[in-house]
């Protein structure tokens, strides 16, 4: 059944089914501090979206300041509506949301430069993503730090859909194609709201599916001095317990989600 959400459920549905803002600017945070021995001050958030990550950045304290990067109109008009409104007026003047191409973007140079929800997957070349991470790396202060995050594992490359249920939401991750020859790969997000009603193909995404060691490989490429991989660890039950590790070896689960960090 073809989507009929409103612009304001279409973001509301998407942010509560995939987004965790506090958790990531606190991970960021800490993971810079571990690396520096002080706290990260500004950031860049590349692919940005709605902001809510900067828009939650500057509220960490009077000094940090954000820039949200994005090239599409629809998101940034609905962060500044969800997120940059409820902003205090000296935080709004922290926040810039910047409707750029993160390849030519006109933010100052950052501590921190991160791209979530795999949006860099969208390069599906060597050469692209080699060009992105550089100009990242160029973009990074002295000492700072660029977060990734990547999903990978044995299901992830299957026409299966993943099903999560949430209070009045039910969120459907499908992989509709994936090539093993190029991975290159369809993905689409269905949601099913409180009255049972699906809506199909909220948002699709055309990628290349990349691998851990091609991302890390080609971050010491670019420029970066050291890359970390992270694992999550598992909670009573078996599943994932959100917390992130640093690790270089990890049992390879069926479906996986979790983070790269690269140093200058």
């Amino acid at each position: 059944m073809k989507s009929t959400l409103t612009l304001e459920q279409k973001y509301d549905f998407y942010e509560r089914a995939v987004q965790n803002p506090e958790s990531e600017v606190s991970f960021m945070h800490d993971e810079f501090k571990r690396f520096y021995g002080h706290s990260p001050y500004t950031m860049r958030e590349d692919f940005c979206g709605t902001g809510a990550i900067s828009c939650k950045w500057v509220e960490q304290d009077k000094q940090c300041e954000a820039f949200g990067v994005d090239l599409d109109p629809e998101p940034i008009k609905m962060g500044k509506i969800r997120h940059y409104s409820k902003l205090t007026k000296p935080q709004q003047a922290r926040m810039k949301y910047l409707e750029q191409n993160v390849l030519k973007t006109s933010a100052p140079k950052t501590d921190v430069i991160c791209a979530f929800n795999f949006s860099y997957f969208i390069f599906k070349s060597r050469k692209d993503l080699l060009k992105y991470f550089k100009s990242v790396r160029k973009s990074l202060n002295k000492q700072g730090v660029f977060f990734l995050d990547i999903f990978a594992g044995p299901e992830s490359q299957k026409l299966v859909t993943d099903v999560k249920k949430l209070k009045g939401l039910t969120y459907h991750w499908e992989c509709q194609h994936f090539n093993p020859l190029t991975h290159d790969c369809t993905f689409a997000i269905h949601f099913k709201d409180a009255k049972g009603k699906k809506h199909e193909n909220v948002f699709t995404y055309h990628w290349r599916m990349w691998m851990m060691p091609e991302l890390r490989d080609l971050l010491i490429e670019a420029g970066f001095s050291k890359t970390v991989a992270y694992w999550e660890g598992d909670d009573e039950d078996g599943g994932g317990n959100g917390e992130f590790k640093p690790a270089e070896d990890a049992e390879n689960c069926d479906a996986w989600v979790s983070y790269i960090a690269a140093l200058t």
